[in-house]
């Protein structure tokens, strides 16, 4: 590939999102429906894969204290934009979610399983008006790509845009290469996730974990240095963004969590690390362009958790930010793979800035191990002598082999007896 390609890839897959993006990309679809309709509809109906749905059941919608898709169907109809994108609900004010929540109690939202489709992202929105027409609107294969109206519209995963000549070496060579001018975009990515990780320590997001770590018992325990700086920064901005705080992240091939968790560690390290702004610009590019380059063969949704990818990637960003080079890059990539492997993901939630942290902190461990020349070896495991056959076994375990848990997974989110407590 040529430098034009991948920077055209980055912006494509590094953009700007308000809330968990399954949700807002079913907002989204909604948005555009209505908008084909042209009228408030009276009713909408929605029609979801089975990683979206897990995806979107426990995640809070910002700017509302509500969970779940309900929320974020009313709101993409009403105050809903589609040329907002992953930002959709942007101008949502106090007022629309007062309309939200009312139009949630008219029960006119029904939210069904997309049942006899392989795709794993696919969403499909019908609007009905007050004199019955109808509006469609279908997203398939990432969270922004709208296809035709119909599930049987979409084209194989193999017709998608195709960028398997993406490597390891490929991705470090443009990091540490590419004019300064051309890839200083991705400094936005600091910017937004740091404030969101500011913006956590403001109230009291989801389960706090970023703020107990900040807190004099946090740092009694995990101590007050440059790795539990990491892990508190990564997991406070995950707190905010998971428990519906209003406010953008950058994501990465459609996660805000895999945004934060490519970004943060990256960004913390070379502050205390004094490394200059063009090493963290460079490390910044590393680390997501890794981590898109995992998620290219792993498939934007999955039973095996985005965020350990992300953490891949940080952890070459860190290798870089200590002065590794690329064989050094590599080692951090199969230490974390010979560790992470088969981390499952149970949606999107609060809970998920606990796996965030296992993450980073992991990403740290396997950077420290890289820079002295220590890797697991091809004898172990997942590990082969190529780093990119290592990437390519663990995003097959994940693209397939756990295709059987993720079905599993879904059946007990979905068959859960809660009990209520006082």
């Amino acid at each position: 590939m040529n430098y034009a390609s991948i920077i055209s890839l980055l912006k494509r897959e590094v953009v700007p999102a308000i809330g968990c993006t399954e949700p807002m990309a079913v907002a989204l679809c909604t948005a555009r429906a209505t908008e084909k309709l042209g009228e408030m509809p009276v009713k909408i109906k929605v029609s979801l894969s089975a990683n979206i749905l897990k995806n979107a059941m426990g995640v809070g919608i910002p700017g509302t204290g509500m969970v779940g898709l309900p929320i974020a169907v009313a709101l993409g109809a009403i105050v809903g934009k589609s040329e907002y994108g992953l930002e959709v609900i942007r101008d949502c004010t106090p007022d629309d979610v007062e309309k939200g929540k009312a139009f949630v109690r008219t029960g006119a939202i029904e939210i069904t399983l997309k049942r006899g489709i392989k795709e794993k992202l696919y969403i499909e929105v019908t609007c009905i008006a007050t004199d019955g027409n109808t509006a469609k609107a279908c997203i398939a294969h990432t969270h922004t790509n709208f296809v035709g109206n119909d599930w049987t519209d979409i084209s194989s995963e193999s017709e998608m845009i195709d960028e398997d000549n993406l490597t390891l070496r490929t991705v470090y060579d443009f990091a540490t290469t590419v004019p300064l001018a051309d890839i200083e975009f991705i400094n936005e990515a600091a910017t937004l996730n740091e404030n969101a990780a500011k913006e956590a320590l403001k109230g009291n997001y989801g389960h706090e974990l970023g703020k107990t770590l900040s807190r004099p018992l946090g740092k009694g325990i995990m101590g007050d240095s440059i790795f539990s700086h990491i892990i508190s920064s990564t997991s406070a901005a995950c707190d905010a963004r998971m428990a519906g705080a209003m406010i953008p992240v950058m994501s990465n091939s459609g996660s805000g969590n895999q945004g934060i968790a490519a970004t943060m560690p990256v960004v913390v390290f070379a502050r205390e690390n004094h490394n200059t702004d063009e090493e963290l610009t460079r490390a910044l590019v590393l680390s997501h362009l890794t981590a898109i380059y995992i998620k290219e063969s792993l498939g934007r949704l999955s039973a095996l958790c985005g965020c350990v990818v992300a953490s891949t990637g940080s952890s070459c960003g860190i290798t870089y930010l200590m002065g590794g080079n690329y064989d050094q890059i590599a080692y951090s990539v199969k230490n974390m793979i010979a560790n992470l492997a088969g981390i499952v993901c149970d949606g999107a939630k609060p809970s998920c800035a606990l796996k965030v942290s296992s993450g980073v902190s992991t990403a740290v461990l396997s950077a420290m191990l890289a820079i002295q020349n220590r890797t697991v070896s091809s004898v172990e495991g997942l590990i082969e002598d190529d780093v990119d056959r290592s990437i390519h076994n663990l995003t097959k375990i994940g693209h397939d082999g756990m295709d059987e848990t993720d079905r599993l997974v879904l059946d007990i989110m979905t068959n859960k007896k809660h009990t209520s407590t006082k």
